[in-house]
């Protein structure tokens, strides 16, 4: 793949490689603590579950994002 190169100029923010640990922490955290609050409760129509909102905030991840950028590098082009 030496001549490989991408087409669109979009860039990562950070060097981290990839999120998936940082996803398979955090829905193991929410698959966790929903389980915890069917098991506790009993009373299936009142039960409150957390809100998703809680697990796997972006702000909290590796990567922090990707952005066009309109002069790249050859080496940022590369696969």
């Amino acid at each position: 793949m030496s001549r490989s190169r991408k087409k669109t100029p979009i860039i990562s923010h950070t060097k981290a490689d990839s999120d998936k640990p940082f996803k398979v922490q955090e829905h193991k955290r929410e698959r966790r603590t929903v389980k915890h609050h069917l098991t506790k409760d009993q009373d299936y129509d009142s039960m409150v579950l957390p809100d998703k909102e809680r697990f796997g905030n972006e702000w909290n991840a590796p990567k922090d994002g990707k952005s066009w950028t309109d002069r790249p590098k050859d080496k940022w082009m590369r696969k």
